[in-house]
């Protein structure tokens, strides 16, 4: 690859980070290096799990956030903001000195909307990104810059999920 595009999933359905793993199992079949940053979560999960079997994925996380960001106190929100502020920096800085085939940013996207990461930030990397680096960005709601710089905007349509009838996370389906 000599031209890294980007990508974004989004919408209100299931499955924009398993699309975005899907990617990233054809990009380490194929023996592409690959950094793996999730915002906004921190639970074990099936998949991530997976990923770190791989010697070609490396996986960055933060802390995920206690409960959602209208029910935290200022003080929550800005140790909040640091934490996600934090990883995007050490992400940002392993990608411009690796220059991994693909970068994936999952849950960046309401990192962005909900103020918790600088999306002027977000978007002077991706104007400067080494210039072989795909990056996929996930999550809802994306901001028309994001959309206007994207490659690839694929969205997904909530139909019907389980958890609307009470059906909470499965361990192998949804974590």
């Amino acid at each position: 690859m000599d031209t890294g595009l980007i990508h974004i999933y989004c919408g209100d359905g299931k499955g924009k980070t398993t699309a975005a793993l899907g990617l990233t199992i054809r990009c380490a079949g194929r023996g592409g290096r690959i950094i793996f940053a999730q915002f906004l979560k921190s639970r074990d999960t099936g998949e991530i799990q997976a990923l770190q079997r791989f010697d070609t994925i490396a996986v960055m996380r933060g802390k995920g956030t206690p409960k959602f960001t209208f029910q935290m106190t200022p003080a929550e929100l800005a140790q909040v903001k640091d934490e996600q502020t934090r990883l995007l920096h050490q992400v940002l800085a392993r990608c411009r000195r690796e220059t991994p085939n693909l970068l994936v940013l999952d849950e960046i996207l309401p990192a962005c909307s909900l103020g918790l990461l600088a999306e002027d930030e977000v978007v002077n990397f991706l104007k400067t990104k080494p210039a072989t680096v795909e990056v996929v960005m996930t999550g809802r709601n994306p901001s028309q810059r994001f959309l206007d710089m994207s490659d690839y905007v694929s969205e997904i349509c909530k139909r019907r999920h389980p958890f609307d009838r009470g059906i909470h996370a499965r361990i192998g389906i949804e974590e």
